[in-house]
C-alpha cells in the first residue's frame, strides 16, 4: 500500500476548507492532516511539528496572505510543496506566486479530479497550472507576439519598487532613499535603472509621469 500524500488545507472560509477536506478524504492516496484559516496559523502548525507534503492555500486571507505564506514556506521549509487554490485567474498573481516558489496554481471551479491530479503532479516534482489559467496565459502571450503594446498590468512592479517610486516622486535622492530604506545607494541606483528598463522610459521624469498616469503611485 502506498504511503498517502499528506495535505494541509489553508483557506479563510471554513466552508471552503470543509468542502475540500470532504472531497479529498475519499481519495485513498491522500490524507488531510490539518487545516488553517491563514498563513500565521500554518506557520504555527509547522513550528509545532506538523509535516505536510503539500500545502494547499488560497491567495487572499486575513493576517497573512498566500503570497507571503508561500515565500516563508519556501524559505524555511523548502521540502514542502505549495499548491495555490484560488478564485482569481490574474496572470500577475500567478507570476508573483511562482516567483515566490509555488508549485501549482488551480482555480476553485476545477473538478476534484483535477485537484487530485495536481496534488499528484506537484508531489512528484512537476509544476502544474489548471487548463483555464493555461488558456488565459496563451492568449496573453499571443497578444504580445502580435505586437500589442504592454499595458500597465503587463509590467511587474513589486511593493518595494512602488515604495522607491513614491520617494523618487517626492524628490529624494538615491542616497536619501537608501538611508530611509536601510539599504545601499548602489542598490537604489540598480532599482531605479531596473524600473526604467521595465517601463521603457529613458529618464526619471518620464518614469514618474508614466507611473502616475497609470495609477501605479498617486
Amino acid at each position: 500500500m502506498k504511503i498517502p500524500i499528506k495535505i494541509l488545507i489553508v483557506d479563510g472560509q471554513a466552508t471552503v476548507r470543509n468542502g475540500i477536506i470532504s472531497r479529498l478524504e475519499r481519495e485513498v492516496n491522500i490524507k488531510v492532516i490539518g487545516e488553517a484559516a491563514n498563513g500565521i496559523e500554518v506557520l504555527r502548525l509547522l513550528q509545532n511539528g506538523i509535516k505536510p507534503d503539500i500545502v494547499i492555500t488560497d491567495i487572499e486571507m486575513n493576517k497573512m496572505d498566500g503570497l507571503e505564506l508561500t515565500s516563508l514556506i519556501k524559505l524555511n521549509y523548502p521540502e514542502i510543496k505549495v499548491l495555490v487554490f484560488t478564485t482569481t485567474d490574474s496572470k500577475n498573481d500567478m507570476i508573483r506566486l511562482f516567483d515566490a516558489g509555488a508549485d501549482g496554481y488551480l482555480l476553485k471551479n476545477v473538478t476534484i479530479a483535477e485537484v487530485v491530479f495536481a496534488i499528484e503532479q506537484t508531489y512528484i516534482g512537476y509544476k502544474h497550472i489548471c487548463s483555464a489559467v493555461g488558456i488565459n496565459l496563451l492568449r496573453h502571450f499571443s497578444t504580445l507576439a502580435g505586437g500589442q503594446p504592454n499595458s500597465k498590468s503587463d509590467i511587474q512592479i513589486s511593493k518595494r519598487e512602488i515604495e522607491i517610486l513614491s520617494l523618487i516622486a517626492e524628490g529624494y535622492t538615491n542616497s536619501e532613499i537608501a538611508e530611509k530604506l536601510y539599504t545601499s545607494k548602489r542598490t537604489i541606483e540598480g532599482n531605479r535603472q531596473n524600473l526604467l528598463d521595465k517601463t521603457g522610459k529613458k529618464n526619471t521624469a518620464a518614469l514618474i509621469n508614466f507611473v502616475v498616469r497609470n495609477g501605479i503611485i498617486d
